[in-house]
């Protein structure tokens, strides 16, 4: 009889799925050792071997319901740039999307223990560290946004191939304008949807180094305060989606195109592929020189 603990503990040496384990230690009577040579065998034991490797490239990745009304950004990783290209990879990672759609996780750890919607009888997880084995990187499930709308629609954007993912919740919005908005995201990287939704503790900070240069200036205290004010509208500028100057007419703020006619923007998500991970630069003659050496 193969315990929970057995399997729990062949599954943290080889980083198999938890089904293959139950299943070699049901085949070798629960001998260990034999269950994980059954393993590497079968080539499912690979995955651990690779965990510990930089995952940087990658896809991102967006899933639209066929009504509209919910939306999905995902970011998966792996090594390098080719594998993104896999085919097998990429039916992946659109499975990955579609199954955040339909089974609304909260978080990546409840996003990988839900059994799979395209591989009955697998967890998510299984199935990610089988796709590991077989293509041979290590490949992680990084970030997902999830958007249900109740009054409006969600619509997607990829750019690059796979290099910036972008979801926005909008009301009473055609389909151009959505897409007009979903590109000025992927274009002009905003942080935040308007000022109400900046934090205040960062608001303040940026008053302070604005305040801070006009004194650097030799401006006196009252003249440096209302610079500030002048200068803060800017700062919301850049990193406010509504008060941002529209990429196809920089004369006119997103947020006044998108009231001019006759829709609103609830939210985006925009998900850039390896952003703020790092990415490991290897010598490729050290890299080849330490495959042959083993």
């Amino acid at each position: 009889m193969v315990t929970a603990s057995q399997v729990k503990e062949l599954r943290e040496k080889t980083g198999a799925g938890m089904m293959d384990c139950k299943k070699v230690l049901a085949e070798t009577n629960g001998d260990e050792e034999k269950a994980i040579e059954l393993l590497r065998e079968r080539g499912l034991s690979k995955a651990a071997k690779k965990s510990g490797r930089i995952a940087a490239e990658g896809l991102a990745a967006a899933y639209v319901s066929e009504n509209g009304k919910v939306g999905v950004a995902v970011e998966v990783n792996a090594e390098t740039d080719f594998v993104a290209k896999n085919e097998d990879f990429r039916t992946f990672v659109e499975s990955v999307a579609k199954q955040i759609a339909e089974k609304a996780p909260a978080t990546v750890e409840e996003l990988l223990a839900q059994e799979s919607i395209s591989v009955a009888g697998k967890t998510v997880q299984e199935v990610l560290t089988e796709k590991i084995a077989t293509i041979g990187e290590n490949m992680s499930i990084r970030r997902f946004e999830r958007f249900e709308s109740a009054n409006g629609t969600v619509s997607k954007y990829i750019h690059g191939d796979g290099k910036i993912a972008v979801l926005v919740e909008m009301e009473n919005a055609s389909e151009d304008v959505s897409k007009d908005v979903c590109m000025q995201i992927a274009a002009a990287k905003p942080e935040y949807l308007d000022r109400e939704a900046v934090p205040q503790d960062r608001v303040q900070k940026e008053m302070e180094i604005l305040k801070a240069q006009a004194m650097n200036e030799g401006k006196p205290a009252e003249i440096a305060e209302k610079m500030v004010q002048g200068r803060i509208s800017k700062f919301y500028g850049e990193i406010c989606l509504v008060e941002q100057a529209f990429v196809k007419n920089p004369d006119e703020k997103v947020g006044k195109m998108v009231e001019a006619k006759g829709a609103k923007i609830v939210r985006f998500a925009r998900i850039e592929k390896g952003e703020g991970l790092e990415k490991k630069e290897e010598n490729f003659a050290e890299e080849v020189a330490k495959q042959i050496n083993g």
